[in-house]
């Protein structure tokens, strides 16, 4: 039986084959249009969408899961014209409509992306240069990493000692949510944080 994700990834599936595809590679930088396929990247990953069936795989041949299908939708189907990269900053509570979700965000995404990394920073770097990450001055290990072409992330590290506990935050582009839903930001923080520890060897400390 289909679980209600699925069903909802279907019922995107048919919203996405109602857009105009041609504007993608003009709002969206990143996301390429070829003859029968949509082409474009996440974490690092290459996933094409068919034009005709809206169908999404990886390069590999992999399926997504429901999850990651309706957060690929959403990006087509919420992404504005004229959505541009601001070059402006800002931690998740400060997102345009993000305040309601900034409790559950900080103790599901950021604590668990904290913990994780405790006493590994190095860990951390490695794992961000696996991912195309950029070095940032701020923090311990700090770096700007792609999820989305579009939507870059800004990953922010301090290890703890003995007075202070690890602490971490996630900057977003004030620009995000001209790309994005909101919540949809919260599953790319977390699926960020998923990828690194993956790409580090670490379990993540606590589940999102």
């Amino acid at each position: 039986m289909q679980s209600n994700y699925e069903k909802l990834s279907e019922t995107w599936r048919e919203k996405f084959l109602q857009l105009d595809q041609n504007s993608f590679t003009g709002k969206l930088p990143g996301v390429r249009l070829e003859q029968d396929q949509i082409l474009f990247s996440y974490f690092g990953k290459n996933y094409r969408i068919n034009r005709q069936s809206g169908e999404i795989t990886g390069d590999d041949g992999s399926v997504p899961d429901a999850n990651l299908k309706l957060l690929f939708y959403n990006l087509f189907w919420y992404s504005k014209e004229g959505a541009k990269f601001k070059g402006r900053w800002v931690p998740f509570r400060e997102v345009k409509n993000a305040s309601p979700f900034g409790p559950a965000f900080d103790a599901h995404v950021l604590k668990p992306f904290a913990r994780t990394f405790d006493g590994q920073p190095d860990k951390l770097e490695e794992a961000a240069k696996k991912l195309s990450g950029i070095k940032l001055p701020q923090s311990d290990a700090g770096y700007q990493i792609p999820s989305f072409d579009c939507i870059p992330i800004r990953f922010l590290f301090w290890d703890g000692d003995n007075e202070f506990k690890a602490q971490a935050n996630i900057l977003f582009d004030y620009s995000v949510t001209d790309f994005i839903h909101v919540e949809s930001t919260v599953s790319i923080a977390s699926d960020g944080i998923k990828r690194l520890a993956k790409e580090a060897g670490l379990d993540i400390s606590d589940s999102f």
